[in-house]
């Protein structure tokens, strides 16, 4: 099962430097699992960016994977996982429900470099 957090879907889909390196983990729709907050993040960034109909078409992407709410189970969780790791709040939902599905979580985020269960590649700009 893969994660992907909203950092590696903008870069998958801007087709930055990094996007072949997310592309396995994207384009495997049957074990692709989806955080909510993740549709929430990508689309308000791309809705910003390049419109509604270029959000709309990303986040029906997204959503070819299976999407995980937020419960209170997750939420707490989340808070817990928060607090332990030093994350944000999306970042800890991000990361709970990676491993509430026992996912590996894909990244260019800095803060999750080097933990456990976390594919991350440093953002190259080019």
């Amino acid at each position: 099962m893969n994660v992907v957090d909203s950092s590696a879907w903008l870069a998958y889909f801007a087709d930055e430097l990094t996007a072949n390196y997310f592309a396995p983990a994207i384009e495997d729709t049957a074990a692709l699992v989806v955080p909510v907050v993740c549709l929430y993040e990508v689309s308000k960034i791309v809705r910003r960016e390049r419109g509604e109909e270029a959000a709309f078409q990303i986040v029906a992407a997204m959503q070819q994977g299976l999407t995980i709410d937020l419960d209170a189970n997750l939420a707490l969780e989340a808070a817990t996982l928060g607090l332990e790791e030093h994350l944000a709040l999306a970042d800890s939902i991000v990361y709970a429900v990676a491993k509430a599905y026992g996912a590996t979580l894909w990244t260019q985020d800095t803060h999750f470099a080097g933990k456990p269960g976390v594919n991350y590649i440093a953002n190259v700009k080019g």
